[in-house]
C-alpha cells in the first residue's frame, strides 16, 4: 500500500466511518436528554484523553504559538458547530438523517479553502473536484427535501 493509499484510508475512511457513528451516537445523546452545554463538556474531556493517547503513540509534543492560535481556532468553530447541531436535535426536533447531508456540505468550504488558500489546485483535478461539489450539493438538496 503506498502512502497515499495509506493516507487516504488512515485520514480520510476510517474518519469518515467514525465520524457516521458519531453523529448517531449524538442523536441518541439528544434523545437521552443532554444540553449542548453539557454535551460538548463531555465531548471535551474524551477529546482530551484521545489527545492523550495521541501523544503518548506519536510521542510529538511539537507546539509552536501559530499552530496553537489555529488549532483554537479549529476548536472554537467545531465546538460551535457541534453545539448547535445538539440544540437542534434537542430542541427542535431535528432528523439526524437530514442535517448530517447538510452539515457535511463544509466540505465545500474546506476544498474551496483548500484549491484557494493552500494552492492546492495544483496537485489535484479541479474537474474531477468541481464533480464531486455538484454531487454533495445535490445530496444536501435531496436530504433537506426528503
Amino acid at each position: 500500500m503506498t502512502s497515499k493509499q495509506l493516507a487516504l484510508l488512515i485520514g480520510g475512511l476510517i474518519p469518515a466511518v467514525a465520524l457516521g457513528f458519531a453523529a448517531v451516537c449524538q442523536k441518541l445523546a439528544s434523545q437521552q436528554g443532554i444540553g449542548a452545554g453539557p454535551f460538548l463538556i463531555v465531548g471535551g474531556l474524551v477529546i482530551s484523553a484521545v489527545g492523550g493517547v495521541f501523544l503518548l503513540v506519536e510521542r510529538d509534543a511539537t507546539i509552536q504559538w501559530q499552530a496553537a492560535g489555529y488549532t483554537a481556532l479549529f476548536a472554537l468553530c467545531w465546538a460551535t458547530a457541534t453545539g448547535l447541531i445538539s440544540f437542534a436535535l434537542r430542541k427542535l426536533g431535528g432528523s439526524m438523517s437530514q442535517l448530517v447531508p447538510i452539515y457535511n456540505m463544509n466540505t465545500l468550504i474546506a476544498v474551496l479553502a483548500g484549491l484557494v488558500l493552500l494552492a492546492e489546485w495544483k496537485t489535484v483535478s479541479p474537474p474531477k473536484i468541481l464533480a464531486a461539489a455538484v454531487l454533495i450539493i445535490a445530496g444536501g438538496v435531496l436530504a433537506a427535501r426528503s
